[in-house]
């Protein structure tokens, strides 16, 4: 019996840390969502139908904040991406579930705001996690730096 649970326990550690949440659960849990936001692939495959109040949520792991193309973001959040701020799975559990108190920790400033008034009690991981599921793999930007200087010789 230790011997199967020592196993159970190696596997888990050997699955992607990507995203920690349950995928199904999350994809449930994205109804809440779905009234502001879409899940629409790069080639236009509507993944999850939804509104346009918020920005497409298609490849949002790993993009800077306030960065989706067409999309016009509060100048606090664009502020925060410009200060490095990324979505990782941290960052978006944070934002989901105070917005406001979220982008004033973020930015430092006191009086930010957030668009985003909807606050998610729990299920972020999940959500997130069905997110990583559906998005095309974050790109390091060490390696898109590293392909785009030339080599000196």
């Amino acid at each position: 019996m230790k011997l199967l649970a020592a196993a159970a326990f190696v596997s888990l550690l050997a699955a992607p840390a990507f995203a920690e949440g349950d995928i199904a659960k999350g994809k449930k849990s994205f109804n809440k969502c779905k009234a502001c936001h879409s899940v629409v692939s790069g080639e236009g495959e509507a993944i999850i139908k939804g509104g346009k109040t918020g920005p497409n949520l298609w490849g949002l792991p790993g993009r800077v904040a306030g960065t989706y193309e067409g999309f016009k973001y509060g100048k606090d959040l664009v502020a925060a991406g410009e200060g490095g701020l990324a979505w990782d799975e941290e960052a978006f559990i944070g934002f989901v579930t105070n917005p406001k108190e979220f982008m004033r920790a973020e930015t430092g400033n006191a009086k930010a705001k957030s668009k985003m008034s909807f606050k998610l009690k729990k299920g972020g991981e999940d959500i997130f996690a069905f997110l990583a599921s559906v998005s095309p793999a974050p790109v390091a930007e060490e390696a898109e730096e590293t392909t785009e200087e030339p080599a000196s010789n």
